[in-house]
């Protein structure tokens, strides 16, 4: 079961108020979409942009009232957005975290615990992590995972990979797991954070071009919110956590944005509790001038 993420602080800083409009980039399972619903009633909608068809067609089968869910990328969330008569936005969110059924059900790779193909693709028609895995120089590999992964050991992961799909073609999680034990020190396997853990968050985000899409989604967003019109974002790493937040110090020099949060604000310890995936996430908003 998905669990939405910092789902209280969400509302309080989105603030949605009877009949307004909100767009969530990032539908999922619709826990944050079916809360915002609730405050907008009883004319206000949602428009719920998810990029898994799967998870699409699952969202669609609840006839969700007041819900227009789009199967599309929030890459075009401005041309998804006036298509679908959302041009002048009370507020958008994006909820940049992984799905759990991506994570436990998917078969897709994104997890190191369960021996699975490396495809690491939301939508199925990105590169697959494998082919990223066998055909990546070295130099590549090494630059997105020291990147995206923020990973100390990236050199040594990229090298061993080069090595071992030499010897035969990489194809599953557990066979780049392997690999990435052996590339790195006993120590590091005694850590809390399982040592697959960055290179698994370099791949995906690579594959999904999580960051570029991030990069040209933000302007688009501002352009869309009318004016008092508030964006949220919840990152789960520090690149999507910088993003964010120098666009919105860039923006706020130029007297088009209000930052809301001076500081991100993180999950409570009984939130992290009962979610243990909220762990690392950071909720930034803003209110457009």
């Amino acid at each position: 079961m998905h669990i939405p993420v910092l789902l209280n602080e969400v509302i309080e800083c989105l603030d949605p108020k009877p009949n307004e409009n909100f767009i969530d980039c990032t539908l999922s399972a619709g826990g944050h979409a079916k809360e915002i619903l609730k405050k907008t009633k009883p004319n206000g909608k949602v428009l719920g942009i998810e990029l898994d068809e799967q998870i699409y067609k699952d969202i669609k089968k609840q006839n969700i009232g007041r819900l227009v869910a789009i199967n599309d990328s929030y890459a075009n969330l401005k041309r998804i957005a006036e298509e679908n008569n959302f041009g002048n936005a009370d507020g958008i969110l994006f909820d940049l975290g992984m799905s759990s059924w991506h994570v436990d059900e998917s078969g897709k790779g994104f997890s190191f615990k369960t021996n699975e193909p490396l495809i690491m693709s939301y939508s199925g028609k990105e590169k697959t992590a494998e082919e990223i895995i066998n055909n990546y120089s070295e130099e590549k590999l090494e630059k997105i995972i020291r990147e995206y992964g923020e990973e100390n050991f990236s050199r040594k992961i990229a090298k061993k990979i080069v090595e071992a799909r030499r010897l035969r073609p990489i194809k599953t999680t557990f066979q780049l797991t392997e690999i990435i034990r052996q590339a790195t020190p006993a120590a590091y396997h005694r850590q809390k954070l399982h040592f697959a853990t960055r290179t698994f968050q370099a791949i995906r985000i690579d594959v999904n071009g999580e960051i570029e899409n991030l990069i040209n989604a933000l302007p688009q967003a501002i352009e869309t919110l009318k004016q008092g019109g508030r964006l949220a974002i919840i990152s789960f790493h520090s690149i999507e956590d910088r993003v964010a937040k120098n666009f919105f110090r860039e923006r706020e020099k130029n007297n088009e944005i209000k930052i809301l949060t001076k500081k991100p604000i993180i999950p409570s310890e009984k939130e992290i509790e009962s979610n243990p995936r909220a762990r690392s996430s950071k909720l930034r908003a803003i209110i457009k001038l």
